[in-house]
């Protein structure tokens, strides 16, 4: 088991390696009463039942759950059952799960103790670590939410064996963006024949870590974490969350790429990495022409856009991210075409 130590508002251990029912019955013994919430197949497919302190909420599959609807839901289930600020809440799943989990955490009596048990490769890399939590609104992905910081995030590498290969492969998309933005030797990795996920998991937490505990809200080098998701966002609302996280992040990291190379000199054999290394995990890089003025649209709702200004991260060589601050809508759409299909 590694651990790595995360630095925000509070201190907390990211620990790469656990075994989940040990951890569970360590939670267990901790709080009076425990909250488990998790996407209702999970708890089929890992026969969770509910015990003397331990009651589970059972929530709709992906993005379906992050609603103010199932929110509601949740809030309510915490009264009935009597949550005081001394219990908890545990987030068991994929990165929706985790951020609808952490966000009920930060709102319930003002803020409670919760648990990331991230069961994707993109919520173990992503999603779960940060303090990021949220629900999504109408307008927007992500756009209802806060820091808020969990107690550990506890990482069981043999969820990894029950996912689909897409799911593998979406996850994977952040895993890449970690190497390009800071860590070459996870590029050199993902191209072995045999992967090493939990030193891939390791390093990409580490990526995370470090800039997280220099900036937690996000006011500027957390933003370098956004690489490909400005215009990724846009593509998942887009595809009504038909594509995974992931695959519309790799679509956007495409597209940051090729805006790299425009505006900060990114060379061209860095945009062919990019192309190459995601098609080798069956990751889209291109999405159709036609819908290009909705992702506009969208984008320029994105959280990062200030004062209307279109605001994306690149990279002007791998492991150097920069910020493009006031990007015109007539540029965007000329690299548009060059990723589109």
């Amino acid at each position: 088991m590694k651990s790595i130590n995360v630095k925000a508002e509070k201190n907390y251990q990211v620990k790469v390696g656990v075994d989940f029912a040990t951890e569970i019955a360590e939670i267990l013994k901790h709080h009076n009463k425990v909250f488990l919430i998790a996407p209702s197949s999970l708890l089929k497919k890992f026969k969770i039942k509910e015990s003397r302190n331990l009651s589970i909420f059972s929530t709709p599959e992906g993005e379906n759950q992050k609603t103010l609807t199932t929110l509601d839901r949740v809030w309510t289930k915490c009264a009935a059952i009597g949550i005081k600020r001394g219990d908890a809440i545990i987030g068991f799943g994929g990165g929706a799960t985790t951020d609808l989990a952490g966000f009920a955490a930060a709102t319930w009596l003002r803020g409670i103790s919760w648990y990331a048990f991230p069961t994707s490769l993109a919520g173990m890399v992503d999603a779960a670590v940060g303090g990021k939590t949220g629900i999504n609104a109408k307008s927007g992905k992500n756009l209802i939410g806060s820091f808020y910081s969990p107690s550990e995030v506890l990482i069981d590498t043999n969820f990894l064996g029950k996912l689909s290969a897409r799911d593998l492969s979406a996850g994977m998309a952040e895993v890449i963006k970690c190497g390009f933005i800071s860590d070459y030797k996870i590029l050199n990795l993902v191209q072995d024949e045999f992967l090493d996920y939990e030193e891939l998991i390791y390093r990409s937490i580490q990526v995370k870590a470090y800039v997280v505990s220099k900036d937690f809200k996000e006011s500027n080098l957390r933003e370098i974490l956004n690489y490909g998701h400005t215009l990724g966002h846009a593509i998942e609302k887009d595809s009504s969350y038909k594509l995974r996280h992931g695959e519309a992040v790799s679509i956007g990291m495409v597209f940051a790429a090729e805006l790299s190379r425009d505006l900060a000199n990114l060379s061209d054999d860095a945009v062919l990495m990019h192309r190459e290394i995601l098609q080798n995990f069956n990751l889209p890089i291109t999405y159709p022409k036609k819908r290009w003025p909705r992702l506009l649209q969208a984008v320029s709702k994105d959280k990062k856009v200030k004062q209307t200004k279109l605001r994306f991260i690149g990279i002007s060589k791998i492991g150097k991210p920069v910020w493009f601050e006031d990007v015109s809508p007539t540029h965007l759409s000329k690299v548009y075409e060059r990723i589109s299909s």
